[in-house]
């Protein structure tokens, strides 16, 4: 309870919203262009509060960028601090469907150090619905567990409840795909993200995308092309999701619009 939790300026705004609903005191750490945690800044920060057990926030996959902090490092750094009192949870929303198959392989589970990890099921394993899960260490879920008689069984939820559908639809999507399926998803998503960094490239956008992502991240769009094709924004940079449901006929499509926004925009000037 005393605890301080660290994450990057990089991390979904729910973070630092549901940190101040539940009065935890936390730290924001500075992010590294490509929107990965700035391990030196952390370091620092570390070292200043060694007297309070650190809670990390690791996103495996930023909103923007994708960037992934390195788990295995941070969980390295804590221990030349002789930091023992930890913990650490691994935000792969969109990344951890995939994250596994990925060479090299990102540090980023409980092989790696972490505590707690949370997946999405409605974005890169496309189930119909908005679903997600978040599995953590048996002894951490033991500490919240109490046995509640008129329903029969252990409570280990938060809320006290929850839908049964929404983790049927996780567990159907799952069997459907198959762990073939799944390798078969990431490689049509980082072949088809490459492709549209090179298409862009070709007509004069400086694309980029972080090692291994199918988030392609550009300077920011003009508003027609925002919202003709749902851009997430943020600052000086729009970025395109390219999931497995995403063509190069839809890639074409939109670098065509691209293209034509940038010559209108030149005749207007």
């Amino acid at each position: 309870p005393d605890g301080i939790v660290y994450y990057s300026e990089a991390t979904h705004y729910s973070v630092s919203k549901n940190l101040h609903f539940l009065g935890m005191r936390h730290i924001m750490i500075r992010a590294q262009e490509n929107g990965e945690i700035d391990y030196d800044d952390l370091l620092e920060t570390l070292k200043i509060h060694r007297d309070r057990p650190p809670i990390i926030f690791a996103n495996i996959g930023t909103t923007m960028t994708e960037a992934r902090d390195d788990i295995g490092r941070i969980v390295e750094m804590m221990d030349r601090l002789a930091i023992r009192e930890r913990y650490i949870h691994s935000d792969a929303a969109l990344a951890g469907g995939y994250a596994a198959y990925l060479d090299p392989r990102p540090a980023w589970d409980f092989a790696d150090g972490a505590d707690s990890v949370a997946i999405s099921g409605h974005k890169f394993l496309g189930a119909p619905i908005p679903c997600g899960i978040v599995i953590a260490r048996k002894h951490n879920v033991q500490r919240i567990a109490r046995s509640i008689d008129y329903i029969g069984s252990l409570d280990t939820t938060i809320t006290g409840s929850r839908s049964g559908f929404s983790p049927l639809m996780l567990w159907y999507r799952l069997q459907q795909l198959g762990e073939a399926g799944l390798r078969e998803r990431l490689g049509r998503s980082l072949a088809n993200a490459g492709y549209l960094v090179e298409r862009l490239t070709a007509i004069g956008i400086p694309a980029w995308r972080n090692p291994n992502a199918i988030t392609v991240v550009i300077p920011r769009a003009d508003a027609e092309i925002q919202q003709r094709w749902q851009l997430a924004t943020a600052g000086d940079i729009s970025h395109v999701l390219v999931l497995p449901n995403v063509s190069r006929e839809q890639i074409d499509t939109f670098v065509a619009d691209v293209a034509k926004s940038r010559t209108e925009d030149a005749c207007k000037a």
